[in-house]
């Protein structure tokens, strides 16, 4: 039998691609899967997160931030600083002025007793013993009372033994006498009073 070729389209042989793979007729050609080029290699290789020079950045705008939050505390630490300075120089200078306008009364009246030097020696004694004790008074009211008892038991927190007596009809550890009277209780002592006590046996 007489065989019958196929003419083959000469316009359909210049549009098949070099390395497509002939098909069938009536099927599409099929093409094998193309690499991906230079530009769309780098192009999905570029990573989303920021660059370095970006998070350089970033930590540089941080750093910055807390310099400046670590300079403002600092300020704000100093101006307070200055300001309990300044009100406690205040305080003491109202303290210091209280105690000396609490005092200026006794010395008016010591003033009045030196005036009266030449009069009675009797009256002159007794205008300063009013004075000892307004003086002893102002102290008083300051805060610091005056330790000046005998016949108590000898009390290390209010007395400092200066001497000890051996008396046999006084109980061991009694304050005989007070030398040096004491001012004030605790944390708010002068001085305490200096005393002879009776020797213990």
């Amino acid at each position: 039998m007489p065989s019958h070729l196929e003419e083959s389209d000469p316009a359909s042989s210049a549009r098949q691609a070099p390395g497509d793979v002939p098909s069938p007729p009536g099927e599409k050609p099929h093409r094998p899967p193309q690499s991906p080029g230079p530009q769309e290699t780098a192009e999905e290789a570029r990573p989303d997160a920021p660059g370095p020079a970006s998070a350089a950045d970033e930590h540089a705008t941080a750093v910055r931030e807390l310099e400046d939050r670590w300079r403002r505390a600092l300020a704000d630490l100093d101006n307070l600083r200055k300001r309990h300075a300044r009100e406690l120089e205040r305080e003491r200078m109202v303290e210091r002025s209280r105690t000396a306008a609490a005092f200026l009364p006794v010395l008016d009246n010591l003033e009045l007793a030196l005036s009266h030097a030449d009069a009675d020696s009797g009256a002159v004694v007794e205008g300063v013993r009013a004075v000892r004790d307004q003086a002893v008074g102002v102290l008083e009211q300051l805060g610091y009372p005056r330790h000046a008892e005998t016949g108590v038991a000898f009390d290390p927190a209010h007395h400092e033994v200066v001497s000890v007596v051996d008396d046999p009809d006084i109980e061991p550890g009694t304050v005989v006498q007070v030398l040096r009277p004491g001012y004030g209780d605790g944390d708010r002592q002068l001085r305490p009073a200096a005393v002879t006590v009776a020797k213990r046996e």
